[in-house]
């Protein structure tokens, strides 16, 4: 059975995706302009090319540093690399983050290159279920990356509002096979969440909301489902 970690950044680690509102918040909190974090890093870090131009398009997302400059960067602003780091997303931003190759990662889950990096360039995991562990074993996905690496996160989506909105008994199977925890930690979650739920739709009622306002809060828990779930399984004891 899998057990839920959180996410930790690694500094050693490159090809994740730039933090830009990271790196203009810690700027800031620093009282320097882009032409100061600019000179630091040709004058500390020997990057002479390295212009105010360069650290405003950082910030705005549109280029990212890579290598000496973020780490330059990172020392410029007083940080660790992690901290300009954002989150893996896809499976590509998850292979790059551990430092492997494609052909490491299709090596390792016994697929061809050429299969592995069309799955890869699509975004789309096609693997089976052996494969689909080996992936996360190779990668280091937790169980809620794994999921959305996976591309079955729409699916958990839907089977989450299910659960909440009829019977959760009913779901429990079907979403132990998207996410395969501990049954009885299912259980509770979904108990939890359901009666979490029904609860806010009570309560909205209750204070005079009416059906629209009942309605509106019910979207709002359902729009972030998946995030709940997660949530509710890390405080689980």
């Amino acid at each position: 059975m899998w057990r839920v970690r959180r996410p930790s950044a690694d500094p050693s680690q490159s090809g994740p995706p730039f933090n830009a509102l990271a790196a203009r918040r810690l700027r800031a909190a620093l009282n320097m302009g882009p032409e100061h974090v600019a000179h630091g890093i040709r004058v500390s870090y020997g990057l002479p090319y390295v212009t105010p131009d360069h650290v405003v398009a950082w910030e705005r997302g549109t280029v990212s540093p890579v290598g000496p400059e973020l780490t330059a960067l990172a020392g410029v602003l007083w940080c660790s690399p992690g901290e300009l780091i954002g989150r893996p997303q896809s499976l590509r931003e998850h292979r790059a983050a551990r430092g492997l190759a494609p052909e490491d990662v299709a090596r390792a889950v016994g697929l061809g290159l050429p299969a592995y990096q069309r799955m890869e360039e699509a975004d789309d995991w096609r693997g089976t279920d052996r494969q689909s562990a080996q992936l996360a074993n190779v990668l280091g996905l937790s169980l809620p990356d794994f999921v959305t690496v996976t591309g079955r996160e729409e699916k958990l989506a839907e089977l989450l509002t299910s659960a909440v909105t009829t019977r959760w008994q009913g779901c429990v199977r079907p979403i132990g096979k998207l996410a395969p925890l501990d049954r009885r930690v299912l259980e509770n979650v979904l108990q939890v969440l359901h009666q979490d739920y029904q609860g806010r739709m009570a309560a909205t009622l209750s204070w005079g909301g009416g059906a629209a306002g009942s309605s509106a809060g019910g979207r709002d828990f359902l729009d972030r489902i998946v995030d709940h779930f997660w949530t509710a399984v890390q405080r689980h004891p």
